[in-house]
């Protein structure tokens, strides 16, 4: 399928015109090892460039056509698959494409987007003429900016060919301006600056907001009016936390809706940008063995569980103000679970996935106290006389605070795909493994024909759909097998399907991902403004009553499974963790 082409016509930042519909979903690596030739962090001349453009053009990089094409056999949900490459990028033929990261001296635009953006220009997914800006109040010279992003920048181990000539090659397309966040003439300066790169170009921008929230609207208001493209169009990318309750995140919405539309805004959450996450519409969809399953009828129970083996690490100051609630469960694990709760979308539109989202969120039944089990790190000694801090030793955390680093919580949907069907989610930190997972957990088969060969606990007759994140990404099914011999005995096996034994290749970054598809105009991964109202209706009253009532969370050691009322809260909801029974 072509990608659909438009021109554009000249608009404003709130005038926005309807874009092209196109996605990015060619395959992309994610950078790993360094070059070993030092770099010059300095512009290199015209010549160069053009030689590396040409090379680009005789290797045959033509990404016309989608590298992870599905058979057509497939369910028809999946034939409006958009390509990616060439134009396709919601742009016309000779435009230029001006990424602007706003807070480019912070550390997230150091370790994940400048290194994400060069992973792929290496990849050939960004358009032939592009130019990357920082804009941050640092001072800073364009040697030092340099500088700064080649420290971080990194080329894939399997295919380094050329490595040092293309972060050349990028670092002249970087160039950075100085200014505050407040200031209309800082952004009329960075409009010129912009301008003067584009040349003559039609100019597509975008500008990613890695910024504290506090100034959001600030920088939104002050692009919008002296920085936004007089030829193409403008994107912004708005990184979480999107407040800390309703009315908060309602506020700022209303804010940022007065200098951009709708359309303009792509609200990141970076963990549905990982593979297993960008693959759950797939499995799901594409194979006949599980869209029949995906019920109340055959499924038990669900677990979204996310676990980290630091703590706050200095970060308690932030960590304090939201909590695990408001920074883990509200957004990553609520979107993963309506990513696999909802209908079969009409087409894979970004609006048809989203509507389908939205109707999970709307459909869950009201959160309450007694199905929420809190907890908090305390510091311990380990046998090699290692001392483990308490949450309350950070000295960014408040003396005596009640803030959450732990919290389990039995969620329903009410509608008749799930009705009855316990969704659990477990998230913490400093606990005893890094790991990201949903878990599926079958019903039992019915009249249990092997109990003699079993026991009497059905529980190990159970099958068991593991769909594992992070680390070690990959997805396994637990089924039962006869163990060889001349006895009858039933053993719990895997069908274990491991991304890096099958796949021998660095996965991409997330935030590669999600760059990509802005560039491509994709909004299928990212947080509409009705998904995030959803969200929050179904937390703040769980959050306020935790606040207002001052509840004190259980305290677990630091490297444990977590508080002991986890383990409770799911037996009353008749389930087992089944990450905990792994580790057994």
């Amino acid at each position: 399928m072509q990608p659909r082409i438009m021109d554009l016509q000249k608009v404003s930042f709130k005038s926005f015109v309807s874009e092209p519909r196109s996605s990015g979903v060619a395959s992309r690596s994610h950078s790993v090892a360094k070059p070993h030739q030092k770099l010059r962090s300095q512009f290199r001349q015209i010549s160069l460039r053009d030689n590396v453009m040409s090379k680009q053009k005789t290797r045959g990089r033509n990404y016309s056509r989608c590298n992870r094409c599905i058979p057509q056999a497939v369910s028809s949900v999946f034939q409006d698959l958009p390509v990616a490459g060439g134009t396709a990028y919601g742009a016309t033929e000779g435009s230029c494409m001006s990424f602007t990261v706003v807070g480019a001296s912070g550390d997230l635009a150091k370790k994940k987007i400048f290194p994400s953006l060069f992973a792929l220009y290496y990849e050939g997914m960004l358009p032939e003429n592009f130019n990357i800006v920082g804009y941050a109040r640092s001072k800073m010279t364009q040697d030092e900016f340099h500088d700064l992003i080649a420290s971080t920048l990194t080329c894939r181990v399997e295919n380094s060919e050329g490595c040092g000539e293309k972060m050349e090659y990028f670092l002249s397309r970087c160039l950075y301006v100085s200014g505050q966040y407040n200031e209309a003439a800082d952004f009329a300066q960075l409009d010129s600056a912009l301008s003067q790169a584009e040349g003559n170009r039609e100019a597509n921008r975008i500008f990613y907001l890695s910024i504290p929230p506090s100034i959001f609207i600030d920088v939104a208001k002050n692009a919008a009016d002296n920085a936004s493209s007089k030829t193409g169009w403008t994107r912004v990318i708005v990184e979480k936390p999107f407040g800390r309750d309703s009315q908060s995140s309602k506020a700022l919405s209303e804010a940022l809706a007065l200098s951009l539309t709708e359309e303009q805004t792509y609200r990141i959450d970076h963990y549905l940008g990982k593979e297993l996450i960008d693959n759950l519409a797939v499995l799901r969809f594409s194979n006949l063995v599980f869209e029949p399953l995906w019920n109340r009828q055959y499924i038990r129970n669900v677990q979204i569980i996310f676990s980290e083996p630091f703590g706050t690490e200095g970060r308690g100051g932030y960590f304090d103000h939201y909590n695990i609630i408001r920074d883990i469960m509200q957004n990553h694990l609520l979107q993963m679970l309506a990513l696999f709760a909802m209908e079969p979308p009409v087409s894979l539109d970004a609006e048809d996935i989203r509507n389908e989202k939205v109707k999970v969120l709307r459909s869950m039944r009201p959160l309450d106290m007694e199905n929420l089990v809190i907890g908090q790190y305390k510091g311990r000694k380990s046998t090699n006389g290692q001392d483990y801090p308490a949450y309350l030793d950070d000295p960014t955390v408040p003396e005596g605070s009640l803030c959450p680093t732990f919290a389990s919580l039995a969620m329903y949907i009410d509608n008749p795909r799930w009705d009855g069907v316990p969704f659990l989610m477990k998230a913490g930190k400093a606990l005893n493994k890094r790991c990201a997972e949903i878990r599926v957990q079958f019903r039992h088969v019915p009249g249990n024909l092997y109990k003699n060969a079993t026991g009497l606990d059905e529980n190990l007759l159970t099958n068991e759909l593991v769909i594992r994140i992070q680390p070690d990404e990959g997805i396994y099914l637990k089924i039962n097998n006869k163990v060889p011999g001349l006895g009858l005995r039933l053993d719990n096996s895997r069908l274990d399907l491991s991304y890096k034994s099958r796949y021998n290749k660095e996965l991409p970054d997330a935030y590669e991902r999600l760059i990509l598809d802005v560039v491509n105009g994709d909004k299928r991964l990212f947080i509409r403004n009705d998904e995030l109202e959803a969200a929050w209706a179904l937390f703040t009253p769980l959050l306020h009553k935790l606040e207002d009532d001052k509840i004190a969370p259980e305290l677990y050691p630091y490297g444990s499974r977590g508080p002991i009322g986890a383990h409770y809260l799911a037996s009353r909801h008749g389930v087992r963790w089944g990450d905990l029974s792994e580790d057994e």
